[in-house]
């Protein structure tokens, strides 16, 4: 598998081999999606939607089959209910402003969980600020799970209208409990939307049993490229909502003073669309779907347990999160307790080793843990227990260097 992945080759900061740790940032690319991204600027470069002659049919075809694609990964039943869009960040915004605005009112209550991402947390904010509706928290307890009993609290006062999570968190790896928090927010009367953004790519996502309204991941956290992803809604919402932005494509009839929709998904596909990140990321699904995602989550869950062990015996080090593996997926957020985490980083980056520090625009979730920033490993299918040992050696030289 590492060989699929040209920049796994490439030796960084003091001629180092690259240990790349970073993946709950963004994924490396396998040759085959940059491969398909090339062809389609080399082969058949053209507008969708638009025109007859070859290059544009065929350019149609290979965008459409994407969202075939994504349908048939996930168990999604209608493919006109799958949007393209930049990333999970405009997915959920999306969903703020053509579905919050007309249906939020005065004194409506939005839940979201105390480690959620900005991007699904911020929108909530402005669209409380503008409606005059409530945003609530769900709490995380010392083991980095939700505190569901907030979330009961909540749904009892008959006034909320949305609850948004992430199927898992990217600070703590968290797996959130979706087969109990669904069916509580179906019983209130309240929609769900899920950020699928760290799940989609590391564990099996099946939107039939899942049962949210709304579900939103990013390609470049599952191998594709940046600046696509998708937003699935059930269809009867989806006719509901005003579109998002107005332009090319999302119209069937434009006259001086009126304008007519287009069919779904197209209403919501303003414009020229990002045409070749789409086949890029059909490409994605495509290499995901050959390694299979019950082997995505095994070798994960792996790693994690190996990183885990070795990491708990290294004096100073604190970790977050929940100890249980069947609730975590592969992320490890941690600080040296008197030890900032961009010196840790920075040390790790002279050993050629790329984490994370900092607050992981999480810093709602950094609050609760009372700390400024932590560090942060996360693992993907590229990554082995030789990549695990040099964090682990690197790290004990932290400790040597700080004197911990």
């Amino acid at each position: 598998i590492r060989d699929d992945f040209p920049i796994l080759a490439r030796r960084v900061r003091n001629d180092k081999p690259l240990v790349y740790l970073d993946n709950a940032s963004t994924t490396q690319k396998p040759l085959s999606v940059i491969e398909k991204i090339t062809e389609y600027y080399k082969g058949y470069n053209a507008n969708i939607h638009r025109a007859v002659y070859a290059l544009a049919e065929e350019a149609t075809a290979e965008y459409e089959k994407t969202r075939d694609k994504v349908a048939e990964f996930l168990n999604i039943r209608n493919r006109e209910e799958i949007i393209f869009v930049r990333g999970t960040t405009e997915a959920i915004n999306l969903v703020a402003y053509s579905w919050g605005r007309p249906h939020i009112k005065k004194d409506d209550i939005i839940v979201v969980t105390e480690y959620e991402h900005h991007s699904n947390i911020v929108p909530w904010q402005l669209l409380a600020q503008e409606t005059g509706a409530r945003l609530e928290y769900i709490g995380v307890d010392d083991d980095g799970e939700l505190v569901l009993e907030d979330l009961e609290r909540h749904l009892a006062t008959g006034r909320v209208r949305l609850v948004a999570f992430s199927l898992m968190s990217n600070v703590l790896g968290t797996i959130s409990d979706a087969d109990r928090i669904i069916p509580m927010c179906k019983k209130a009367g309240a929609l769900v939307l899920v950020d699928g953004a760290q799940a989609v790519p590391h564990m099996p996502v099946d939107m039939q049993r899942l049962g949210c309204d709304f579900f939103a991941f990013s390609g470049h956290k599952m191998m594709g490229p940046t600046g696509v992803g998708v937003l699935w809604a059930r269809r009867d919402v989806l006719d509901t909502m005003v579109p998002f932005q107005g332009g090319g494509d999302m119209i069937r009839e434009v006259h001086k003073h009126e304008t007519t929709w287009n069919d779904l998904p197209y209403k919501f596909e303003a414009g020229t669309p990002n045409i070749a990140d789409v086949v890029g990321l059909g490409a994605a699904i495509d290499y995901l779907t050959g390694i299979g995602m019950e082997n995505m989550r095994r070798h994960e869950m792996e790693l994690t347990e190996y990183a885990l062990g070795r990491m708990s015996a290294i004096k100073g080090v604190e970790i977050y999160g929940t100890p249980d593996m069947k609730k975590r997926g592969g992320v490890i957020s941690f600080n040296f307790h008197d030890v900032h985490p961009h010196d840790v980083a920075q040390l790790l980056d002279d050993d050629g080793i790329a984490i994370r520090s900092g607050h992981h625009c999480a810093q709602v979730l950094m609050e609760r843990l009372d700390v400024a920033a932590t560090s942060r490993a996360s693992f993907y299918i590229y990554n082995t227990r030789q990549d695990v040992d040099a964090m682990i050696e690197s790290l004990e030289n932290v400790a040597r260097v700080f004197k911990i």
